[in-house]
C-alpha cells in the first residue's frame, strides 16, 4: 500500500499564499534551492500524525490544457516513477508532467487520474540529477 508522503500549493503570489497559511494554520515555509523557486512547508510537529509539503510558484500556463496549476497536488511515494506511471497510464490515467528529477531527492512526474485530478509520484533516489 502506499502512502500520501508530500503535498505542493501552486501560488501565483508566494508572499501572500505564506502569509495566508501561515496566519490560517500556523504552517512554517522555510526556503529550499534557488531564492524564491521552492519553500518546504512545516505542517506540525514531527511527532505527530500528518505530512509536510512545498510552495512553487505557479508559471503560467501550467501542465494540464494550458491552464496553470491551481490545486493542492498531493505527491505519493513509489519504488519506480517510471513504473508507477506506465501503470497509471494502464488503468486509463494520463501524463500530466513528464518524470524529472529533483536533485537530491528523487524522481518526480505529475499524473491524471479519470477524473483528470492531477497528483505526484516520487521515486526517491538521492543521486537524481
Amino acid at each position: 500500500m502506499s502512502r500520501v508522503a508530500h503535498f505542493e500549493i501552486h501560488a501565483s503570489d508566494p508572499a501572500r499564499t505564506i502569509e495566508f497559511y501561515s496566519s490560517l494554520f500556523d504552517w512554517r515555509f522555510e526556503p529550499w534551492g534557488p531564492p524564491g523557486a521552492y519553500w518546504v512547508i512545516r505542517t506540525g510537529d514531527a511527532s505527530e500524525p500528518g505530512i509536510d509539503g512545498g510552495l512553487v510558484p505557479r508559471r503560467g500556463a501550467g501542465p494540464v490544457d494550458g491552464q496553470a496549476v491551481n490545486a493542492y497536488v498531493c505527491t505519493v511515494t513509489v519504488p519506480s516513477a517510471s513504473g508507477a506511471l506506465a501503470k497509471a497510464l494502464t488503468l486509463g490515467g494520463s501524463e500530466a508532467l513528464p518524470i524529472m528529477p529533483i536533485p537530491g531527492v528523487g524522481w518526480l512526474c505529475y499524473a491524471k487520474d479519470l477524473d483528470g485530478t492531477i497528483f505526484g509520484m516520487m521515486e526517491a533516489d538521492p543521486d537524481a540529477a
